[in-house]
């Protein structure tokens, strides 16, 4: 039955039926919103509350954004690695995103296979699978040492360049699946008209295609961007210990030296940045389109 019928049967029944069109519908997502804010919100909230009440009123936890040498390095620690994690794995992206246009419809099954294999593997068998490759004896160190390219195993697991392999193995789908939808939408005969024109092929890319696709550059990247300011499992792991980011910090202040207020805050604070990061990208590319629902 459509709105229309719903509000003309009301209408007959002579007041019987009082609930209307927009009360019906939010009758049937009332389960969801109580929920939300039962298991959200409300949770969200006390954070924001324990920020500012512990371990005394006030907003002395936040003081420690401009005062404290930890925090202040953690917080830069975390923005380096994010976007040298975001900046690589968008060139990645944007070259994968630009085959699978170009490709055949066998190849374009293939690549985006390979795309999503990723994400139906757990992040935590992930991590642990490239220490074994990354480790002093694994995979890639015997296999440089056995051609003879190094003599002694290279630094590549406990420290930044770890932590940023793994994150730009996991972020690759996160970059692909936004630029190709964009891409999508570029008609490849501009392309086309301007090499027709007299452009070079990388003329035409620079003047006509990229600039096309700048709206799914600039998305994929803050979509990546805010993915990574969360990332826990993989900097432990790869990390070792001696890469601290902003998220394995949290858990530090909470489990460990129970000091919540700092611990709340530097999570409010993560909260806020991803508020303000989705909105831009909200400004910037249809999110709806982007998460497939336009």
């Amino acid at each position: 039955m459509t709105t229309q019928a719903i509000e003309a049967s009301a209408s007959r029944t002579g007041g019987r039926m009082v609930l209307s069109t927009r009360q019906f519908y939010w009758l049937l997502i009332a389960p969801a919103l109580l929920l939300m804010l039962g298991f959200y919100f409300y949770p969200l909230a006390k954070v924001l509350w324990i920020s500012v009440t512990e371990p005394k009123p006030g907003l002395a936890n936040y003081a420690l954004l401009g005062t404290s040498e930890s925090v202040q390095r953690t917080l830069m620690t975390t923005a380096r690695i994010c976007l040298i994690t975001s900046a690589i794995t968008l060139f990645l992206g944007y070259v994968v995103a630009y085959a699978m246009i170009h490709a055949g419809e066998r190849q374009l099954r293939w690549l985006t296979f390979f795309v999503l294999l990723p994400l139906w593997i757990s992040v935590l068998v992930r991590a642990f699978a490239w220490v074994t490759l990354l480790r002093s004896n694994g995979l890639i160190n015997q296999g440089l040492q056995a051609a003879g390219i190094i003599a002694e195993p290279l630094a590549l697991v406990r420290n930044e360049f770890g932590v940023m392999v793994g994150m730009i193995h996991y972020m690759i789908p996160f970059a692909v699946l936004p630029l190709y939808s964009n891409m999508r939408t570029i008609d490849l005969r501009l392309v086309a008209a301007a090499r027709g024109l007299g452009a070079s092929p990388w003329g035409a890319f620079s003047r006509v295609y990229l600039p096309l696709s700048l709206p799914g550059i600039v998305g994929a990247g803050i979509l990546v961007f805010i993915f990574s300011l969360g990332f826990y499992v993989t900097p432990a792991i790869l990390g070792g210990g001696r890469v601290l980011m902003v998220a394995e910090y949290i858990g530090v202040q909470i489990l460990s030296v129970l000091r919540w207020g700092t611990g709340a805050m530097l999570a409010t604070t993560l909260l806020v940045s991803v508020l303000l990061l989705m909105a831009t990208l909200a400004r910037v590319v249809n999110l709806r389109r982007m998460f497939g629902a336009g």
